[in-house]
């Protein structure tokens, strides 16, 4: 290897020499009245200067040697970052010291920091973990981390980086609990709100840092589409019931096997295959897609992601639903039996809380332009009113319990609930927590 050149001083008031190298000084005795000359050094110091150089590139070599050793041993394994102490020394980069300090202020002031456990002093403490989760999101989502305008930093650090580290909490509690189950987090959300998207860059972020975790969503659960008809034909009066969507219209035995099943994946050797429901089948009208085709999860299995639009809904009196819409009578009959098949296999609650469940209309509407906008199908704007217009009088009934009590199994500090306004971000005055 090539070192950098020794280069001898002189200092005149100690018996010693110093050379320095690579801004690290060494030292050994030489001829003191050579150090204290001002003249060019004689034989003797020069021989003494070699001496030196030798000295000081024997050691340095035998450091490159321990830290290459040390590096080459040291084992390689996936990050895991929680709120916990970093401790180690690593190189910073003139100015990242003010950046980051800058955006561990910025990361306390988020609106539902606190709702997801974390405190302002851990943010500070694990700032690293924060940084390096930071980038791999921006990375995943397609944003340049260091470049990202106010709605991106937004969406990482305010929103879900927190509920990253809620999820992580809410396993480390559940794995503490001794439960032998892998934990299932329940997240109820409207459609176009952003579900979906929250739940990959969850289960991405979960997997890439050791996590082992599997999504699955009420809409791959739907009826087969001879089923679907059969149930249409027997409630022909009621048009909730005419299409896939509401309760009732959900194979709940195949949804609560699956979900069984991932839970219960222990070992490397354990695997599971996850419904999926093709929505264009049959003309837009859908129908369970082949099971060759559904994708498997291997064990083991440490969190489930279950997610869906009505997913913790609870039963209202008939009179009540009855006066936002007869024909909710039939569903409201139907998602009695959810709780007991489904929510009971939930260990926590991820509830995303709308102002308005007429921005499911314009949410929609985006989505649909953007399909057209890059060559796909998509639904005419009044088909889009038919199709949302199936949701809302759910949505009107059952919303407000929803909000104000939680989901059916909520349980306190195991329910987190978060209202995101129309450009699906966090509120910045969140609502007080119900449980």
């Amino acid at each position: 290897m090539q070192l950098p050149q020794c280069v001898p001083s002189y200092y005149s008031h100690h018996r010693r020499c110093w050379a320095t190298v690579g801004g690290s000084r060494h030292t050994t005795r030489v001829n003191s009245r050579r150090c204290r000359g001002s003249g060019a050094p004689g034989p003797e110091t020069i021989k003494t200067t070699a001496r030196v150089t030798a000295s000081i590139t024997h050691k340095m070599e035998t450091q490159v040697l321990e830290t290459q050793q040390s590096l080459m041993l040291r084992p390689k394994r996936a990050r895991r970052h929680s709120p916990q102490v970093l401790t180690g020394a690593m190189s910073v980069p003139a100015g990242t010291t003010d950046l980051n300090s800058g955006l561990a202020e910025y990361i306390t002031k988020g609106p539902i920091l606190a709702r997801c456990g974390i405190s302002p002093e851990s943010v500070h403490t694990n700032l690293t973990s924060w940084v390096q989760l930071g980038e791999q999101l921006a990375k995943q989502l397609g944003f340049n981390h260091d470049n990202m305008d106010a709605v991106q930093k937004l969406r990482v650090y305010h929103y879900y980086l927190p509920v990253y580290f809620w999820c992580t909490q809410q396993l480390r509690l559940h794995k503490e609990s001794g439960a032998k189950t892998a934990l299932v987090v329940g997240i109820s959300a409207p459609q176009g709100c952003g579900k979906s998207t929250l739940v990959e860059q969850l289960q991405a972020l979960l997997i890439s840092n050791g996590h082992n975790a599997a999504n699955v969503s009420i809409d791959d659960f739907y009826l087969r589409f001879q089923d679907q008809s059969k149930l249409a034909a027997e409630h022909s009066s009621n048009p909730l019931l005419q299409y896939r969507g509401n309760a009732g219209t959900h194979d709940l035995e195949l949804g609560a096997q699956t979900l069984q099943r991932l839970r219960d994946l222990h070992s490397p050797s354990d695997s599971a295959s996850v419904p999926r429901y093709d929505k264009s089948a049959n003309g837009g009208r859908g129908d369970r897609a082949d099971p060759s085709t559904w994708p498997k999860v291997n064990g083991p299995v440490d969190i489930v992601l279950f997610e869906g639009w009505m997913s913790g809904f609870s039963p209202l009196p008939e009179e009540e639903v009855k006066k936002v819409d007869p024909s909710l009578v039939g569903v409201n009959a139907f998602l009695k039996a959810y709780r007991h098949v489904w929510d009971e296999m939930v260990d926590s609650w991820l509830v995303i809380q709308i102002g308005d469940p007429q921005w499911v209309f314009k949410w929609r509407l985006q989505a649909e332009e953007g399909m057209r906008a890059s060559g796909k199908p998509g639904m005419s704007d009044d088909q889009i009113a038919d199709f949302v217009a199936r949701f809302m009088p759910a949505y009107k009934a059952y919303l407000p319990q929803l909000y104000s009590k939680g989901p059916t199994t909520a349980r306190p500090n195991h329910t987190l609930i978060i209202e995101v306004d129309e450009q699906r971000s966090p509120m910045a005055n969140q609502p007080q927590p119900v449980l």
